[in-house]
């Protein structure tokens, strides 16, 4: 396995965790019939594995044969087309990453560890996963935390005092089926048609940084998308010069969980180099360029992650963080938790920064986990990762931003229903005062809540 703790021996009970260190080894990607003649070299190449992404059932068909049974196909194909918030697009490195333990021969052979594992779980999720009876939460929305309401300019979304996110593409090299913007990033499924951007890339980018000059308060930006590696270097590079040029801008994030699903993509000469340029620049202007990005298991942490990692700093970022979604299924467990935050710093000098609770989008129920859960969860991985690399687990409450999941003003466990304050207003709620209630929400999914609690939902979405 490709884990930096062996997942093989028993684990100890729950709270108790045991540190081990191991090596990471790259999972062999031969092991799938379809990929048996493929290179080293091309296994390297970013356009190799652009070029061979899966996208839908006969491409999945193509590089495992018959190690998966037909049921799972059927499943698969019973989610995408009454389910899915996402389309499907896996880079060969992330598939590699599913099952890495199983090198099975035989057919059918596969799907037991396909059905369980976690990255598959989040990646390519099948209609056995979702609720039967609560897929949805009835608060639920496509533009969960609300970003577009609150864009100033297309793409830059201000919700913060002195931070902005701004989105310069709708499009990532993976999919996730949890995704967050799922109303705007990625392919229209048969649930969901999708929101797109209007302008121009160009003229995007060139309002957002007229937005910047014009507004001194904003220190810091998230740049994001979708997904940055989609974004040709060039015209990254040229906006990231554009953001240098603002005084008041001296923090500088830049999203990529590509990192994780096409390492090949970060570590590649003209993207370092590239790199290099930016961080030269940003360091004689005092300014800080970090790199996050999106592990949410620590199979996933392999050698050409740690080492597209490890270049990236080479090449004179200030910081490469990691920032984890909190999922059923996936890595909602202490032990799990650990064994990713240290395979991220022992192996890759990634630092582990936030878990976001999984936030509320249609379909999503089976992936959340109820807020005190989260909250059992940070006390339990205290104390055993330094104080710098021990993440915090928050919860982004709508309109209110991200919170730790200890900072509730209230909380009702049998209704699951939480409320939140906070000590700003986003340029939204400032231009309507009357929209602002000082309090603010999140809810546990309805099917972890006591029976007094989901008989309460129920009653009130049937009323």
């Amino acid at each position: 396995m490709n884990t930096a703790r062996s997942q093989a021996e028993s684990k100890p009970p729950e709270g108790v965790y045991e540190y081990r260190r191991g090596e990471l080894v790259e999972p062999d990607w031969r092991r799938f019939p379809g990929w048996r003649k493929v290179t080293e070299a091309e296994w390297a190449d970013p356009q190799w594995q652009r070029a061979h992404c899966v996208k839908d059932a006969k491409g999945l068909r193509a590089v495992v044969g018959d190690l998966l049974d037909e049921e799972f196909y059927a499943d698969w194909e019973q989610d995408r087309l009454y389910r899915a918030t996402m389309s499907v697009l896996l880079p060969p490195h992330m598939i590699n990453t599913m099952a890495p333990q199983v090198a099975g021969s035989r057919p059918g052979e596969l799907t037991k560890a396909f059905y369980d594992d976690p990255v598959r779980r989040y990646m390519l999720p099948v209609f056995s996963d979702r609720h039967p009876t609560w897929p949805s939460h009835p608060m639920a929305s496509r533009d969960s935390l609300h970003e577009q309401d609150m864009w100033v300019v297309e793409g830059l979304t201000h919700r913060y005092p002195t931070k902005v996110l701004a989105e310069l593409l709708s499009t990532c090299p993976q999919y996730c089926g949890h995704c967050t913007r799922m109303d705007l990033v990625g392919n229209s499924t048969p649930q969901v048609t999708k929101n797109r951007l209007t302008l121009k890339p160009l003229d995007r980018a060139e309002r957002i940084l007229d937005h910047l000059r014009r507004t001194p308060g904003i220190r810091d930006v998230v740049v994001s998308g979708g997904d940055l590696a989609n974004l040709p270097w060039p015209r990254l590079e040229s906006f990231l010069s554009g953001l240098l040029e603002i005084d008041s801008i001296r923090d500088i994030r830049l999203a990529s969980k590509a990192l994780i699903g096409l390492p090949q993509y970060w570590s590649s000469s003209p993207v370092l180099e590239g790199v290099a340029r930016i961080a030269a620049t940003a360091r004689a202007r005092g300014v800080q360029v970090a790199l996050h990005t999106h592990a949410n298991a620590a199979q996933q942490v392999t050698p050409l992650v740690a080492g597209a990692a490890h270049a990236l700093l080479a090449a004179g970022l200030r910081d490469v963080r990691n920032q984890g979604v909190l999922m059923r299924g996936v890595n909602d467990s202490a032990h799990e938790l650990l064994d990713l935050c240290f395979a991220l710093t022992d192996h890759a000098a990634v630092t582990p920064y936030y878990f976001y609770m999984c936030d509320m989008i249609p379909n999503a129920e089976h992936w959340r986990v109820p807020l005190h859960r989260a909250q059992l969860l940070q006390r339990q991985i205290m104390g055993y990762l330094p104080g710098f690399s021990t993440p915090r687990i928050v919860c982004d409450v709508p309109f209110a931003g991200k919170r730790w999941v200890d900072q509730t003003d209230a909380y009702d466990r049998d209704l699951g229903i939480s409320h939140w304050s906070k000590s700003y207003l986003t340029p939204l709620e400032a231009a309507a005062p009357d929209a602002h209630s000082g309090s603010y929400h999140y809810y546990d999914p309805i099917d972890t809540l006591p029976a007094s609690g989901q008989r309460w939902w129920r009653d009130t979405r049937q009323g």
